[in-house]
């Protein structure tokens, strides 16, 4: 166990703490899930910066790495799914979450045939997931009982929570569309 393994199993281990907190019958349920959401976003960036700084890679942070992130994304947004009730929370959520599968599947696939370097983690899966991680933080504060800006008659975060969330639909469909092009000659080859 190296530091960057170290930080994605907190990570992982921050997952319960998360919903446990998220569900609390406390008035500061939402704040409270917020920080420790963003505690393990930040997690994230941390322990692949110092896995590639500091050549601490292994084939079990390469395995555990994408699990954490999926894992904290996918189980977040199905609690804002629940927490907004609404179609225009849902069906992101929906589009989110399936695309997380496709390409997941896409991947293990590509692995089988020696291929998985064509559908590595691009600069716009990245620039998706920064979006996506400010869509729940943003979301799940917007739960609270708002009191630091409304903007006719909204709360601040929910706004920047949906514009962040439908930017990071964009991204997910164009990251996704981008792996399934990069794939697309092995899914249809006759060999």
């Amino acid at each position: 166990m190296n530091i960057p393994n170290i930080l994605t199993t907190f990570r992982i281990a921050m997952i319960p703490v998360f919903v446990l907190v998220f569900y609390l019958p406390v008035s500061w349920q939402y704040e409270g899930a917020a920080i420790i959401f963003a505690v393990a976003g930040w997690t994230d960036w941390f322990d692949g910066y110092i896995a590639r700084r500091y050549n601490m890679t292994s084939p079990l942070g390469a395995f555990l790495d994408p699990v954490a992130d999926k894992l904290m994304v996918v189980i977040s947004i199905v609690l804002i799914v629940e927490l907004y009730e609404t179609p225009w929370i849902a069906v992101p959520a929906l589009v989110i979450i399936g695309r997380e599968i496709t390409i997941t599947a896409l991947r293990e696939w590509m692995a089988e045939y020696g291929k998985s370097t064509d559908v590595k983690v691009s600069f716009i899966g990245k620039v998706k997931t920064l979006w996506q991680l400010g869509a729940i933080f943003f979301l799940i504060l917007g739960g609270a009982n708002p009191s630091i800006a409304d903007i006719y008659g909204y709360p601040l975060f929910i706004i920047l929570g949906y514009f962040t969330l439908y930017v990071s639909v964009a991204l997910t469909l164009w990251s996704m569309y981008i792996y399934l092009k990069a794939a697309w000659p092995y899914l249809t080859s006759q060999k």
